[in-house]
């Protein structure tokens, strides 16, 4: 992989055979436990999650980013490699689903990313239901593919130390090359609440700090982080020169570019707000939920996804907000809404409780929340007509993941045609009334597959 990370940057992906299994703790925790003790530890996560990379951010105290091997172009994913492991000693990655679970098969899964980057692969895998067997499983993975490397297995939920001996023992004599680097007991406190898109967001945490500190705690009692980390191998990288510059992952919508940024709206991907800072762009970051609307001269509008159907009454309520979007709507300026943007955008949106709230008005939209229904999958989406993401039949690879029930959904010109990964078509997606635009679909880069 070409201009992927400097030399002496070194990478590992913390993985399990299954989600659930606790690799996110141990991520935490490790990270914590590193940065605390002042090593220069980055962070990145394997696919489109917008969750977890913000409780990265927190344990490391550096901006984690995300690596999708299917919906990113190889330049892309390059640059986003390197702009990880910037001033790091190591990048810790953490993993998607089970290991080999991907968009496609394996494509986009996370043996893909760590085969395509040469990192080794930490397992961890939940043993409360099970004892010696779980070396038949570690067995498994570290044997399914010869060209990825399993170098070392952390056990989670272990019930005591009989346990440990038991699971210790069966792996020194069936895989004594790959080492149990730590078993880490139940522990029901160490628990992140979730809700219906995954984990409740980092800002939404009502103590994050000492939910890490603990987190760091039990890794370091537990693990040996110090064999753990030295694992960790360098990105290769055949380039003898930087890289050719990288196109921003989506064309920037205007040259003064306010995008929404809070609680409501956190579920931007900074690939594509640093490509348009690359471009030329200024992005001018504004919070609807403090009341604040967006930059009068700004001549685009972004909202991003997040979960509005939280916050409705609030965004209902701030005027300043609706009516800034309509005036840069009026005066012509791009107004792009992504999933939650989207629903925003609409002219009214009925949260879990049945009441509904009045939207922007800026499209024919009516969502809803009494009766949700999940929508989750890898987009192709290319534009039925011009606008300000491009020409028409510009491609872009994306991902939808909601569970807002559309009730009403024009009249209007649908904005993209759109297929799953396997390239079944989906039909059209979205809407566009003049300059604003908006769909269910959350843009990761430029189709060029």
């Amino acid at each position: 992989m070409t201009g992927a990370a400097p030399p002496g940057a070194a990478g590992l992906v913390i993985a399990a055979p299954a989600s659930g299994s606790g690799k996110t703790l141990v991520t935490l925790g490790l990270l914590r436990h590193l940065a605390a003790a002042g090593r220069r530890v980055a962070s990145a996560k394997v696919g489109p999650d917008y969750i977890d990379p913000a409780f990265h951010a927190a344990a490391s105290g550096r901006p984690c980013r995300n690596l999708d091997p299917w919906a990113m172009a190889a330049g892309t994913l390059a640059a986003q490699v390197a702009a990880a492991a910037a001033g790091a000693e190591l990048v810790v990655c953490e993993g998607v689903m089970g290991l080999f679970d991907g968009a496609v098969g394996e494509r986009g899964s996370t043996a893909d990313l760590a085969r395509r980057l040469g990192w080794p692969v930490v397992l961890v895998v939940d043993a409360r239901a099970q004892a010696a067997s779980a070396a038949a499983l570690v067995r498994g993975f570290a044997t399914h593919r010869a060209d990825l490397a399993v170098a070392g297995v952390v056990f989670n939920r272990v019930g005591g130390d009989r346990h440990g001996d038991i699971l210790r023992d069966a792996m020194a004599a069936d895989l004594p090359h790959i080492p149990v680097l730590g078993c880490l007991p139940r522990d029901g406190d160490l628990a992140l609440p979730s809700r219906h898109l995954g984990l409740v967001q980092a800002l939404e945490h009502p103590d994050l700090e000492t939910f890490l500190d603990r987190a760091a705690a039990l890794v370091g009692r537990h693990l040996d982080v110090d064999a753990l980390v030295a694992l960790a191998l360098p990105t290769p990288s055949t380039a003898a020169a930087a890289p050719p510059p990288v196109p921003p992952p989506l064309p920037p919508l205007g040259q003064r570019i306010a995008v929404a940024r809070d609680a409501a709206f956190a579920f931007a991907y900074p690939a594509v707000l640093d490509g348009w800072h690359r471009a030329g762009a200024e992005v001018l970051p504004f919070a609807p939920l403090d009341g604040q609307a967006p930059d009068p001269a700004a001549d685009a509008v972004y909202l991003p996804g997040g979960y509005p159907e939280l916050w409705a009454g609030r965004l209902a309520a701030n005027g300043a907000f609706l009516a800034g979007l309509a005036a840069a709507a009026g005066r012509g300026a791009a107004v792009f809404g992504e999933c939650g943007g989207y629903m925003v955008l609409g002219r009214g949106l009925v949260d879990g409780d049945g009441a509904r709230h009045a939207m922007a008005g800026l499209l024919a939209l009516e969502t809803a929340f009494t009766r949700p229904g999940l929508r989750l999958g890898y987009r192709r989406a290319r534009l039925l007509a011009e606008s300000p993401l491009g020409p028409a039949g510009a491609a872009f690879r994306g991902h939808e993941f909601h569970y807002a029930t559309v009730t009403a959904e024009g009249p209007g010109a649908p904005l993209f045609a759109c297929a799953d990964a396997a390239g079944r078509d989906l039909g059209t997606m979205g809407l566009r009334a003049g300059p604003v635009l908006g769909s269910f679909v959350h843009l990761i880069d430029r189709d060029g597959a």
